[in-house]
């Protein structure tokens, strides 16, 4: 895709991007942006005030601060070519979400695409991924599901009612999925993605009939803003570090998204798992290094 076509893709596209301070939110508002979309970026971190339930995972990082703000996201959607919008919302709360959505039906008039990408996982993480059930803390139950799957359906149902009066439009859900192998080592995890996939095979059936899609998208192991501190190592020089091989960056997903809400014929998909690097392949596109990345397989 040429660049030129590319900032023009998605000009009339008015998306929400949930959880979009940083990692896979932040890279998929950018790539949206680059299409020329109108991107809300939402999530509870602000340049004022960053979201404060991370402070396991930044001492497990050795990071001082959360990275990563809905208004560094939005700024640099509006750098990018697009249209950055920062709307704090605490996707937990049902009167924020309610609010949320209210505001682009005003401000908008119609919403294209939602991404549901809010995620409380990481808020619970002990730094011990691979353990028996038995031994993982309910806490990381909590994250997962109440911060987590819940986070998706609260955005999906106030959503749903302007697309299907629209009689179109999309709904992307982040996930992990290996062609249906378990998680082994993470019970808690597996089921919360298997939760969310089912989220969006089940939330097609009953939006299919009214014209809006609803997919699930798996990327791989993406170098995230922790991924990348966890391994001391920044987006600059990630490739001296050979752990981080099979690593792709956020924005790889963000180009499959924006495929997706560039496609006429998106419809064909709903209901499906997608996997990142399937979509490269389909719509053509690669990683910000020029990279096909293959699809992370267990």
């Amino acid at each position: 895709m040429q660049n030129e076509t590319k900032s023009r893709a998605l000009k009339d596209c008015v998306a929400v991007v949930t959880g979009a301070s940083r990692g896979a939110g932040r890279g998929m508002a950018l790539e949206l942006g680059a299409a020329g979309a109108t991107v809300y970026v939402t999530g509870r971190s602000t340049r004022a005030q960053p979201a404060g339930s991370y402070g396991q995972l930044l001492s497990l990082s050795g990071m001082d601060a959360v990275p990563g703000s809905i208004d560094d996201t939005a700024d640099e959607v509006t750098r990018q070519g697009g249209r950055g919008i920062a709307v704090r919302c605490d996707h937990t709360q049902e009167d924020e979400v309610a609010a949320l959505f209210a505001r682009v039906a005003h401000e908008a008039g119609h919403i294209d695409l939602l991404v549901n990408n809010a995620w409380g996982g990481h808020e619970s993480f002990n730094g011990v991924f691979d353990a028996p059930f038995w031994e993982h803390p309910l806490a990381n139950w909590d994250a997962m599901f109440d911060r987590g799957v819940r986070n998706h359906l609260l955005a999906g149902r106030c959503a749903a009612p302007l697309m299907v009066r629209q009689k179109k439009g999309l709904m992307v859900t982040t996930t992990f999925w290996d062609r249906g192998h378990y998680l082994r080592g993470n019970l808690f995890y597996d089921l919360a993605k298997a939760s969310m996939t089912r989220l969006a095979f089940g939330m097609a059936q009953e939006l299919k009939p009214h014209g809006v899609a609803s997919v699930a998208v798996s990327p791989g192991w993406m170098r995230t803003e922790f991924v990348l501190a966890g391994h001391q190592a920044d987006e600059a020089h990630w490739q001296e570090r050979p752990a981080l091989a099979r690593t792709e960056s956020p924005r790889y997903l963000g180009r499959a998204v924006a495929a997706l809400a560039g496609d006429a014929n998106v419809m064909s998909k709903t209901g499906e798992v997608l996997r990142v690097a399937d979509l490269a392949r389909e719509y053509g596109f690669t990683d910000i290094d020029g990279r096909r990345v293959e699809a992370f397989e267990m």
